[in-house]
């Protein structure tokens, strides 16, 4: 919203733009970041927790009021001025300990201690890339900072990557950089985490888990690049909980490691890998940037033909998801995503496709009329109706064949959104899935590019 305000502020038109209360630092950061001064009336506390004669009382005395000074008068919310190091220079000198104690205070960590990015290292890291420290791939929400090729080193260093991490690193940037992704919705209340995908040869070549364990902490490559994508969100983007602001996540949830797949086994099953499935050639090292604002418990599953391991799936993602589908509901789009065992993998590709796979979830998720809008009138849409939805072109009209309220619905909108790869212990019989945040963190895609010089570089940093 306060970015619609920007937009015609700087059309001249006086604008001011409703805040609830618990959101006023937040605001301040997107200000800070859009540049603008800008009007704006708040509502003190949640309206959703409010009755209708307190909601009433509380528009008429605390924000009307605040809309009509903001519009015609009153000090807007003025833009941060406040000026930040140059990049490249030296912030602090210290000891290892003074280090950390000055960039925690700064807010400049996750609140654990961090491998101070001297120029030395940094340099260690630029040399993995054949782009220009100063090469920007763009100013990215909500603070208006540069995404440059200097700044993701600085943040790799600091995660505890390897140098040889940096193509990686700036294919995950580049895809956070995507309009498509929405990056500015990062902080937004229901605290989702982005997830990194690997395909292609490199994940053998730096050393990815994808076997048992694999979204475990304790792989270098896997846990240093999941907290590197936490790092950049919050020192670039400016996501930050108290004491700092930007990010709204009401409780959150920590950083995911980066997930790589099991490739190999893909090929033997006769599987396209999710690198190919996203677009790729085979071979091509690929990374995707995917929401999660929710996990399944551990999907496990028995016997030896394809139905029961889907229906299986189908029980527990149903279960599990079908309360936050409302959100896909409103924008047409949600992206679930499977990590199928290679042992269950393997029994279902003896009968089925990825893509029968698919829609046999299509067919069989549903969901009543009645429960979805309860879901989604309880979370932040009380004006909820599938038929306002169809008729915007949003859902298709089979959600609104019958007007019963205890109809079923599909919980997904196409069978292609479900996303599916291979990875875990080929020893068990468990899967997993994650629930992606509508068309926040929708996955998205890119090519890593790597070095002219890369092999003679990876050969002498011993890590092939």
């Amino acid at each position: 919203m306060l970015r619609a305000a920007a937009v015609v502020e700087r059309m001249g038109v006086p604008t001011a733009s409703i805040i609830g209360s618990g959101f006023l630092k937040q605001a301040e950061v997107i200000v800070k970041g859009l540049g603008v001064p800008l009007g704006i009336g708040v509502y003190p506390g949640a309206p959703m927790l409010d009755s209708d004669a307190e909601l009433k009382r509380k528009v008429e005395e605390v924000l009307a009021p605040g809309l009509l000074k903001a519009l015609i008068g009153d000090e807007p919310v003025e833009a941060d001025s406040s000026i930040e190091p140059e990049p490249g220079t030296v912030v602090f000198s210290g000891d290892y300990d003074a280090v950390q104690e000055h960039f925690y205070k700064n807010l400049w960590t996750d609140g654990l201690p961090v491998t101070p990015p001297t120029r030395e290292r940094v340099d260690a890291f630029l040399k993995f890339t054949d782009r220009k420290p100063e090469d920007v791939l763009r100013v990215i929400p909500q603070e208006g900072r540069e995404a440059s090729i200097l700044s993701i080193a600085v943040n790799g260093v600091m995660a505890g990557c390897r140098p040889e991490y940096m193509p990686v690193l700036i294919a995950i940037v580049d895809a956070l950089c995507d309009p498509r992704y929405r990056v500015e919705d990062s902080g937004s209340t229901p605290g989702w985490e982005p997830v990194v995908i690997v395909n292609g040869p490199i994940v053998k070549e730096l050393d990815f888990n994808y076997g048992q364990g694999v979204m475990r902490v304790g792989r270098q490559a896997n846990t240093s690049i999941g907290r590197f994508v936490r790092m950049y969100l919050r020192n670039i983007c400016g996501f930050r909980i108290p004491p700092g602001a930007g990010d709204k996540g009401s409780i959150g949830q920590t950083f995911l490691v980066a997930m790589a797949e099991d490739e190999d086994s893909a090929t033997a099953i006769g599987w396209p890998t999710y690198g190919e499935d996203r677009g790729f050639k085979k071979g091509e090292n690929v990374v995707t940037v995917h929401s999660v604002v929710a996990i399944t418990s551990p999907m496990y599953s028995g016997g030896d033909d394809a139905k029961t391991h889907v229906q299986q799936w189908t029980d527990i993602i149903g279960g599990s998801f079908t309360y936050w589908a409302h959100t896909g509901f409103k924008t047409g789009l949600w992206s679930p995503l499977i990590i199928a065992g290679p042992s269950i993998a393997g029994v279902i590709a003896k009968e089925w496709t990825k893509d029968q796979v698919r829609q046999y979830l299509y067919d069989n998720m549903k969901v009543t009329a009645a429960k979805a809008t309860h879901y989604a009138q309880m979370t932040s849409t009380p004006t909820f109706n599938f038929e306002s939805l169809v008729e915007q072109g949003i859902l298709p009209p089979s959600y609104t064949e019958s007007k019963d309220p205890q109809r079923l619905v599909n919980v997904l909108i196409k069978p292609e959104m479900v996303e599916i790869l291979i990875a875990g212990d080929p020893g068990r019989n468990q899967s997993r899935a994650y629930m992606s945040n509508h068309v926040q963190g929708p996955p998205t895609s890119r090519k890593v590019e790597l070095p002219k010089n890369w092999s003679q570089l990876i050969d002498r940093s011993g890590t092939s």
